[in-house]
């Protein structure tokens, strides 16, 4: 019997050979992220000149703010554009003729959205320290905390969309680039939450990034380290990661029952 281990670096090997013989692929996971800051970190050091030092303090908000937020939709898409490799190769069916298990499946998805998620963010790092002498690990241990929280809602979102792919087929494949910057206007990313419309503002406090992005600020005011942010943080995400394993596992088995996962695609 071939251990699960050995399972789910088979389907990893496979993703990270796509990589390997690749470079444009290569490219692609930093050329997004880099973008971002490129635009952000340019009109918030125009915004500073402008406005003098009261908008200088807040352009590390909004760059820290821009690399988080990054955090997150490399996190989600590296989990959904892994599965649809899968798809778009006519792959899926060959995975589940072998011992691979669903659970096995996911761990692989994942594992590669974390390799996905540094090869993109850390050279966006790396260029914000360059160009707007920004560190982003000036927000010390918080930032490992944010980012966890940050990467599994990213998670929890592929695993919904993926969901989807599985009920309805290729339709729904626009979703794996579009869900998070749907969601983006009520997580708080670049303005706190009172901001929002009072209607608005229980939705963005169903969302764990809008508490990391509380914090993140709270953080680089220097007030005191946000423990019940993260904390509302992290218990939101259990609960969103729950019903989204939920979602993934009943809708696979219908895909299952109904050979969806040979035609998927199609």
């Amino acid at each position: 019997m071939i251990p699960a281990g050995r399972r789910i670096w088979g389907l990893m090997y496979r993703h990270i050979a796509l990589y390997r013989r690749s470079w444009p692929r290569l490219l692609e996971l930093a050329y997004w992220p880099t973008l971002q800051m490129c635009i952000w970190g340019f009109t918030a050091s125009f915004f500073a000149g402008r406005t003098g030092s009261a908008a200088a303090v807040t352009i590390g908000g909004l760059l820290g703010a821009v690399l988080l937020w990054e955090v997150a939709l490399r996190s989600q898409m590296g989990v959904a554009i892994s599965f649809l490799e899968e798809i778009w190769s006519r792959n899926l069916g060959h995975v589940f003729v072998s011992p691979l298990r669903p659970w096995e499946l996911v761990a692989a998805l994942i594992a590669m959205s974390i390799l996905r998620t540094l090869a993109g963010v850390l050279p966006a790092v790396l260029l914000a320290w360059l160009l707007y002498a920004f560190n982003m690990f000036s927000l010390g241990p918080a930032l490992i905390l944010f980012t966890i929280n940050l990467m599994v809602m990213g998670w929890w979102v592929s695993l919904g969309v993926v969901s989807l792919i599985l009920r309805h087929g290729a339709g729904a494949e626009a979703l794996a680039w579009s869900v998070l910057f749907g969601i983006t206007p009520f997580a708080a990313v670049f303005y706190p939450v009172s901001i929002l419309p009072p209607y608005l503002q229980p939705v963005a406090l169903a969302l764990p990034a809008a508490h990391v992005f509380e914090g993140m600020r709270a953080v680089l005011a220097g007030s005191a380290f946000p423990w019940g942010e993260l904390a509302a943080a992290s218990g939101l995400n259990l609960l969103w990661l729950a019903a989204a394993t939920l979602l993934f596992a009943r809708q696979f088995h219908a895909a299952r029952v109904r050979g969806a996962l040979l035609s998927i695609g199609e």
